[in-house]
């Protein structure tokens, strides 16, 4: 169920990094994540938030892919490799989570 909600092809994110996602040629669920001169092999982790999450834990790579932004974090070095990731998708819903902003869980109410 995880799989069809991963955003694929190349992602920009801060610093100009930028990481590109692709579906493994062996149609089994996992993904090939591209990022600094290096490539992880990941499979999808389903999560609490529904939050889309990809793993290779044998590198230690985390792929996290909220409705807004992604991240990519290196759990073995406690590192991001890469931030502020954002696909055109991803790029809208942030565009009117600004324009709508959700109040906070300690606003008062309205």
């Amino acid at each position: 169920a995880i799989v069809p909600n991963v955003y694929t092809g190349s992602q920009t994110c801060d610093g100009g990094v930028s990481v590109t996602l692709v579906p493994d040629a062996s149609g089994n669920g996992y993904f090939n994540v591209a990022v600094k001169n290096r490539t992880y092999r990941m499979y999808p982790v389903v999560t609490l938030s529904g939050a889309v999450r990809l793993e290779d834990p044998r590198e230690g790579a985390i792929w996290l892919q909220m409705s807004n932004k992604s991240m990519m974090m290196n759990q073995k070095t406690g590192s991001r490799l890469a931030d502020d990731c954002i696909n055109p998708a991803q790029a809208a819903v942030a565009l009117a989570m600004k324009k709508n902003p959700q109040p906070g869980i300690l606003d008062a109410p309205k």
